[in-house]
C-alpha cells in the first residue's frame, strides 16, 4: 500500500503525512524537491502541472490526498488538468480532495464557488474519472488566529481582532482535526462526496476570545475589525498582492450572517468525528 500526500510540507499536507504514519499507514510526501523533506521520510519528486510526472506517482497508489496550492485561476485550473489527467491514467484507488476553505457544499449561497471555478472543476474531473472520491470542505482554520497580529494582540493587549463581526458563527477547525478526517477518507472508502469539517454550532468571536482567555490567564475580548483593516496588518507579512485574496474574502463573509457547515453531511453524522474545541487545540499551541 502506498499512499501519496501533496503539499507534505506545509500546513495542510504536513499533518496528514505525520497522521498517517503515526497511524502505520506508508505515506509517500509529494512534494517539488526531494531536500524539502526530513531524511526517513519517503518522497517523490512531482510538478503539479505535468500529467505524467503525476501518474507516475499515482500509479499502484491506495489513496492521493491533493488540494490546490494558493495562486491565480489560470496557474490552478493548469494544475486541475495535470491531476484529473493523472487520475484518469494511473487510476489510484482512492482520491482525497481539500478545498481549502473554499465553499462547495452550499449551492444558492453567494459564497459557493462557481462551476467554473478550479476547485470546482477539480471536483467534477476527477469525480468523471470513477476512481472513488472524497472531498473534504472546510470553512475557516484555527492556525489563522496565531498570526503574530492576531495572537500578538490577545497576548499583550486582550484584545483578540479579527475581521468577522462580533455575531458571526463560523466553523472553524484545525489543519491536526481536518488530517484525522482526511486519514479516515484515505483508509476507509466506505464514504465518498462532500464531508464538511469544522465546528457545528459555529463559533463566534467572542468563543475564540473566552478560549484564548483560559489558555492565556487572562481576559481577553473580541474586537471585530475592517478587512481592509486586516489586510494592513498582514500586507507586510505576506505582501499586497498575497493580502489581497485574504481581503476579498473577508469583504465576502461580511455580507453574509454566517460561514458554517450543514450537520447532514458533516464529519459529526458521517463519520463520527468531531473536532476538537479550541479550547483543547489551544492547550498545545506555544505562545
Amino acid at each position: 500500500m502506498t499512499y501519496i500526500i501533496h503539499g507534505a510540507t506545509g500546513a495542510q499536507g504536513s499533518p496528514v503525512l505525520a497522521a498517517m504514519l503515526a497511524a502505520g499507514n506508508p505515506a509517500v510526501a509529494a512534494v517539488r524537491t526531494l531536500d524539502a523533506v526530513n531524511d526517513g521520510v519517503a518522497s517523490v519528486a512531482v510538478d503539479l502541472a505535468d500529467a505524467g510526472s503525476l501518474a507516475e506517482a499515482y500509479a499502484g497508489a491506495d489513496g492521493v490526498f491533493v488540494h490546490l496550492p494558493m495562486g491565480p485561476p489560470e496557474q490552478s485550473l493548469q494544475y486541475v488538468e495535470a491531476i484529473a489527467t493523472a487520475v484518469a491514467k494511473a487510476k489510484p484507488a482512492r482520491v482525497v480532495i481539500s478545498t481549502s476553505g473554499q465553499i462547495v457544499d452550499q449551492p444558492g449561497s453567494p459564497l459557493q464557488a462557481n462551476d467554473d471555478s478550479p476547485i470546482a472543476t477539480l471536483i467534477r474531473r476527477v469525480g468523471d474519472t470513477g476512481v472513488s472520491t472524497a472531498v473534504v470542505a472546510t470553512r475557516l482554520y484555527l492556525e489563522n488566529l496565531l498570526l503574530p497580529v492576531v495572537s500578538g494582540s490577545a497576548t499583550l493587549d486582550g484584545v483578540l481582532r479579527y475581521p468577522l463581526p462580533t455575531a458571526f458563527a463560523t466553523s472553524w477547525i484545525s489543519h491536526s482535526d481536518v488530517a484525522e478526517v482526511v486519514v479516515r477518507l484515505l483508509t476507509d472508502h466506505s464514504t465518498t462526496g462532500i464531508v464538511a469539517v469544522g465546528a457545528h454550532p459555529g463559533l463566534t468571536g467572542p468563543d475564540l476570545a473566552a478560549a484564548f482567555a483560559g489558555r492565556l490567564g487572562r481576559d481577553v475580548t473580541y474586537e471585530a475589525i475592517t478587512p481592509e483593516a486586516f489586510g494592513e496588518l498582514i500586507s507586510p507579512l505576506f505582501g499586497p498582492e498575497a493580502s489581497g485574496p485574504v481581503v476579498d474574502l473577508y469583504q465576502a463573509l461580511n455580507t453574509q450572517e454566517r460561514n458554517t457547515i450543514a450537520p447532514d453531511n458533516s464529519a459529526q453524522s458521517l463519520l463520527g468525528i468531531s473536532p476538537r474545541s479550541v479550547e483543547d487545540w489551544l492547550a498545545n499551541v506555544p505562545f
